[in-house]
């Protein structure tokens, strides 16, 4: 360790709980946060200011005005360029602490991918929008017996569970299936930032017990909290369900990609297209796409305006359809204007 590391972490070293040796386990930590959203952003600007060694940072969205109120590592110029998330993190990240290594990846995460995108990490960070993607990380964590830590925040409440493969009930053990019915988001019920930010800095000091050798600090119950009403609730979570569909039984069906649907962002009326995979020329694609609308581009997205529609295009083909979340109106615009 270097004076200017020693320096740099210099209050975290005198913390009894993590110390030199923590602190050196720390830079050799290899972690991968899935969601760059609200409390992704939250938990990978707090795991890389405490000198996590490399974050690998996954996500499918870019920056838009509206994160700016929560979504902590993000700026105007930001939101107007329309970065991807994961590269706009890297980015401030990178001028806050050039130590740690950060891997963006603009990506969905899926079935097809999440083996080549979470080999060799060591602990993943929930900071997703959806079960979708949840039951796909738990499903992958217990088959791979790697610990992940869920989290999530809507409106003022903020809730989050530690799971340890083997040691401890799993995200399916607690909640065999998706909630039901009418589910609150952030587009519906709002949320506040000092709900993600507590959330997100439980979350980030779990995994920090992980990662320096702490486990059995770490907690067994199902945390929940609500900054507004001052409500909090804890059900046990220490030992796996009997006949738990993942961990009991390992039926990995979200592994598998059984009928995986296309997913409504939260926060906003769209829907992802995520069937197409194919390398788009933005140049190219902005002259085709010029009569039909108003077109812009970066290196990393073209974003493509015909009322009441607009289309965010990536490069390897993905694309976000704002103004519908009807899946036949965004397959049928994308067919007409990128490709079938």
């Amino acid at each position: 360790m270097s004076l200017e590391h020693d320096e740099r972490y210099s209050r975290q070293i005198l913390f009894r709980g993590i110390g030199a040796e923590g602190q050196k386990r720390l830079a050799g930590a290899r972690v991968a946060v899935v969601g760059c959203g609200a409390t992704g952003s939250a938990v990978a600007s707090l795991l890389a200011r405490s000198g996590v060694g490399t974050i690998r940072i996954i996500d499918r969205d870019y920056v838009e005005p509206s994160n700016l109120q929560r979504q902590t590592l993000f700026d105007e110029s930001d939101a107007r360029e329309s970065l991807p998330k994961a590269i706009a993190a890297a980015r401030r990240i990178a001028a806050f602490n050039s130590q740690v290594v950060i891997e963006p990846h603009a990506i969905d995460l899926t079935p097809e991918n999440i083996e080549t995108l979470l080999t060799g990490m060591e602990l993943i960070l929930d900071g997703t929008d959806n079960f979708e993607t949840r039951y796909l990380v738990n499903d992958y964590a217990v088959k791979n017996a790697l610990p992940w830590i869920y989290a999530a925040a809507v409106g003022s409440y903020g809730v989050t569970l530690n799971v340890i493969p083997a040691m401890t009930a799993c995200l399916a053990c607690v909640f065999p299936d998706p909630p039901q019915g009418i589910v609150e988001t952030c587009e519906t019920a709002g949320v506040l930032n000092s709900a993600v930010n507590l959330v997100a800095s439980i979350e980030a000091t779990e995994a920090l017990k992980w990662l320096v050798g702490a486990p059995d600090k770490m907690r067994r119950t199902l945390l929940s909290h609500d900054v507004w009403t001052n409500e909090q609730a804890e059900i046990q979570a220490s030992k796996p369900r009997a006949g738990c569909r993942a961990c009991g039984e390992h039926d990995f069906l979200h592994l598998e990609g059984e009928g995986r649907p296309h997913i409504t962002l939260c926060g906003r009326n769209s829907v992802q297209i995520h069937e197409r995979h194919r390398p788009v020329n933005f140049g190219e694609m902005s002259e085709r796409l010029k009569p039909h609308g108003t077109v812009r581009h970066n290196d990393f997205v073209l974003k493509f305006w015909r009322e009441p529609y607009e289309m965010t295009l990536f490069a390897d083909g993905r694309a976000i359809i704002k103004g519908t979340t009807d899946t036949g109106v965004a397959r049928s615009l994308y067919a007409r204007f990128v490709g079938s």
